[in-house]
C-alpha cells in the first residue's frame, strides 16, 4: 500500500484543515498547500517573487521564497498557534509558485510583477507574496491599487524606504517615496513600525520607531496602528529586517535593536479584523541565515498573515 501523502500534488480539497506530513520529506509548497495555476475557487494564492537586484547591500533574497516555503513545512502539521481557528478551513489557499523574473532585463521586472498579480486578481484570488527584496512591494502596490484604490500601508521595517531618488532607480530604499508621490498609499492612514535608521522626512507617514515599540506595551503599538488605519483598505508589508538580527540574521541590511519575533507576532495578531487586501514578507536572504531561523520567522509571519485574511472570512 502506498502511504505517501505529498498533499502539494495530491490534495483534492483546497479548503481543508491543516494536515500532517513529514517535515523533512516531500514537496515544499507553502504549508503543504496544493500547487495551483488555475485559481477558480481559490481565495488566497501564495506567490514567490524571486528578485533581489535592487538591494543596496547583501544580495540573495531571490532565494527567499524557496527558503520560506521549506521552513513552512515545520508549521504545516498543526493549526497555527495560538489562533482559535484554522485559516485553511476558512480559506482555500493554493501555492501558485513563483513569478517569472527575467534577470537579463531588470527594467522589465516591475511590469512583470504587476502583471502577474493583476492576473491573479482577475481570477478572484488575493495574494500573499514572499520576496525577494523590498522593491517588489512597489509593483504589488500598483496592482492592488488598480483594484482597490489608494491604500493604507502598514510597514514593518528597520528602514523607511522613503529616500528620494532621481525617479528612474529600481531600488529597495526609495520605492515608498514614489508610492506616496504617485498616490498609491495614503500617508495620513499609513504607519511604519520598527524603524531604526535616520530619515528626517517621513512624508506624512506615522513612524513608530523601534525604541518606542520595544519600550512601550505591545497593546499601545496595536492601538496606534488601528487608529491610524481605521477601516481603510490596507496593505501589510513585513521586511524581515524589522526583526533584530539575533532573531533574523539572514537578510541583506540588518540593523541591531529591532523587534523580537515574540513582539512582532503579538502585534500582527492584534491586527485581526482590519481590512487587509494585500500582504507580503520580504528580504529573507538564506545565505546569511543561521539554522534557518530567519526563514522560519518569515514562514511564521506569512502564516499569521493568512490568519489576518481569515479573520474576515
Amino acid at each position: 500500500m502506498d502511504h505517501r501523502k505529498d498533499y502539494a500534488f495530491t490534495a483534492t480539497d483546497l479548503k481543508a484543515e491543516t494536515h500532517d506530513e513529514m517535515f523533512f520529506s516531500g514537496a515544499t509548497s507553502f504549508c503543504r498547500r496544493k500547487y495551483v495555476r488555475e485559481l477558480t475557487g481559490v481565495d488566497v494564492a501564495v506567490v514567490g517573487v524571486p528578485f533581489d537586484t535592487s538591494v543596496t547591500n547583501r544580495p540573495g533574497s531571490r532565494f527567499g521564497p524557496r527558503a520560506v516555503r521549506t521552513a513552512s513545512t515545520n508549521l504545516a502539521w498543526a493549526r497555527a498557534w495560538p489562533s482559535s481557528f484554522d485559516p485553511f478551513q476558512r480559506l482555500a489557499v493554493g501555492d501558485w509558485g513563483d513569478i517569472h523574473i527575467e534577470h537579463g532585463h531588470p527594467e522589465q521586472t516591475p511590469a512583470m510583477i504587476e502583471a502577474a498579480i493583476a492576473h491573479i486578481h482577475a481570477q478572484g484570488a488575493k495574494t500573499l507574496l514572499i520576496g525577494g527584496d523590498h522593491f517588489t512591494t512597489y509593483p504589488s502596490l500598483k496592482a492592488h491599487v488598480a483594484k482597490h484604490g489608494p491604500l493604507a500601508l502598514i510597514q514593518f521595517d528597520a528602514h523607511t524606504d522613503t529616500w528620494k531618488d532621481d525617479g528612474t532607480r529600481i531600488d529597495h530604499g526609495t520605492m515608498f517615496y514614489h508610492a506616496v508621490e504617485q498616490g498609491l498609499i495614503d500617508p495620513a492612514k499609513s504607519i511604519q513600525v520598527g524603524i531604526r535608521t535616520t530619515n528626517d522626512d517621513p512624508m506624512g507617514i506615522e513612524v513608530r520607531d523601534a525604541l518606542t515599540v520595544n519600550d512601550t506595551p505591545t497593546a499601545d503599538t496595536i492601538a496606534a496602528i488601528r487608529a491610524r488605519v481605521g477601516d481603510a483598505p490596507c496593505y501589510v508589508t513585513f521586511d524581515i529586517d524589522a526583526l533584530d538580527p539575533s532573531c533574523a540574521p539572514g537578510t541583506g541590511t540588518p540593523v541591531i535593536g529591532g523587534l523580537s519575533t515574540h513582539k512582532a507576532m503579538s502585534i500582527l495578531r492584534g491586527l485581526h479584523g482590519l481590512n487587509m487586501v494585500g500582504c507580503d514578507v520580504v528580504e529573507v536572504s538564506p545565505a546569511y541565515d543561521v539554522g534557518e531561523i530567519t526563514a522560519l520567522a518569515g514562514a511564521t509571519i506569512a502564516l499569521e498573515m493568512l490568519c489576518l485574511y481569515a479573520s474576515n472570512a
